[in-house]
């Protein structure tokens, strides 16, 4: 194709942006079928024994620890084989997880099951962030991003309500099975036949910037055609920028590994039904998606940086409410509170990685940020397990996961430099 076929712009390149939003809400589809029903009934149905908080987020340190590794190897193949066929390998590699639900004889295969989740999410999820940032001029990252997440957020909250609603009428499991077979049949199929390539885009964008060096944009110096390593270095310390960004993408996954796993049983243990978890929680999907349809176009405004901030701070003041409340509506305000907190920060982290990262090595920086970023739900899941666990407390959880958001909120006030294009010419 010649060049003009690959211009940039959410209003040139529709169909492909269409064809990205339906991926990542199967994806999110995928991953919110787990987020209700399994750790409320993990005693009940799956065997993991009474109190012991470690062992119930031990399914979301393995999908953290495999997500993690997954988003830095698929950043990198999809600059070799192109972002369809990695995402068609992501959905392949689902495929066996609603049948280990079914099956599952204890609580390891679920940790198992969460094994082949943390590859599809790595692949799949992955491949819709970067296929957008390929398509989008840099005035409308955080527009892109904003979309992105709204539909992946929204489709684990409507996949928590929906299997909790159906869970309480039906057998959990073949519940889980159904809707988890439909979800992926249905995402592998639309991969496979609505996918636009978009490896090309990035390639003539890095191509006209090669041609005209003044038109660097707020870019990070890098090597002209790094290595693994050295993005991966670039990502992680070299650059305080991308330094900042990597560790707040890791902290904040323990606000999601929080809601994941421990609200579930602290609000079992509070008496809460089923049904009242899955709203609960479903709120802090729905108000995290919803409201990143204008938190990310807010950040194109007015700056990455102020956006990330309030975020955590917000977070943080959710998650510290939690265990000092004691009735469903309190529960349910804490959770809309923390959900626009992850609203303001989530995708505006991912517009300021794609402001900072070359065309050329997008998909590897990307990568590597969800690398690290998706490590911190193992991080997050085995020290909330630990600390819970030692003072015998499920509020301890809580307490760790807020100050762990205050402490990285300040890193990234006083570290990360504006990013936005508007802001730094």
């Amino acid at each position: 194709m010649p060049e003009k076929d690959y211009a940039l712009g959410l209003r040139a390149n529709l169909r492909p942006f269409a064809e990205q939003l339906l991926q990542v809400l199967f994806v999110g589809l995928t991953i919110g079928l787990q987020r209700t029903v399994i750790p409320a009934l993990a005693e009940s149905e799956f065997g993991v024994a009474q109190g012991s908080v470690t062992a119930l987020m031990a399914f979301v340190v393995s999908f953290g620890v495999v997500k993690g590794a997954m988003n830095f190897v698929s950043g990198r193949l999809s600059e070799r084989v192109g972002r369809r066929p990695v995402l068609i390998w992501g959905w392949l590699v689902a495929l066996p997880i609603p049948f280990m639900i079914l099956l599952a004889p204890s609580w390891g295969w679920i940790v198992a099951a969460n094994v082949l989740l943390g590859v599809n999410q790595g692949f799949a999820w992955s491949m819709t962030v970067t296929a957008k940032m390929d398509i989008v001029t840099a005035r409308e990252r955080g527009l892109a991003t904003g979309f992105n997440e709204f539909a992946g957020y929204s489709g684990v909250a409507l996949a928590g309500l929906a299997t909790a609603a159906l869970a309480s009428s039906f057998a959990p499991r073949m519940t889980l099975f159904v809707f988890g077979l439909t979800v992926i049949l249905l995402a592998l199929i639309a991969a496979r036949l609505a996918f636009t390539e978009t490896l090309p885009f990035a390639r003539a964008e890095a191509a006209r910037l090669s041609a005209t060096p003044t038109a660097t944009g707020s870019y990070a110096q890098g090597p002209a055609n790094p290595t693994t390593a050295q993005i991966f270095a670039l990502v992680t310390w070299r650059n305080r920028s991308f330094m900042a960004l990597s560790q707040a993408g890791s902290v904040e996954k323990f606000v999601d590994a929080l809601m994941w796993a421990l609200v579930p049983a602290f609000l079992i243990s509070k008496g809460a039904s089923l049904i009242q978890i899955g709203w609960i929680t479903g709120l802090y999907g729905l108000v995290w998606g919803a409201s990143q349809l204008w938190t990310g176009p807010l950040s194109d405004r007015i700056g990455r940086k102020i956006p990330i901030v309030t975020g955590f701070f917000l977070c943080a003041a959710g998650v510290f409410a939690f265990p000092l409340l004691a009735t469903v509506t309190a529960w349910a305000i804490a959770a809309v509170i923390t959900g626009v907190g992850m609203a303001l920060l989530y995708p505006t982290l991912i517009a300021a990685m794609g402001d900072l990262a070359h065309p050329a090595w997008r998909g590897s920086a990307l990568g590597t940020y969800r690398f690290w970023r998706d490590l911190g739900y193992a991080i997050g899941a085995l020290a909330i397990g630990l600390i819970a666990d030692a003072t015998g407390t499920l509020a301890a959880g809580f307490w760790f996961t807020g100050g762990a958001m205050v402490l990285s909120g300040l890193w990234v006030l006083t570290a990360l430099k504006e990013t936005h294009p508007r802001k730094t010419q």
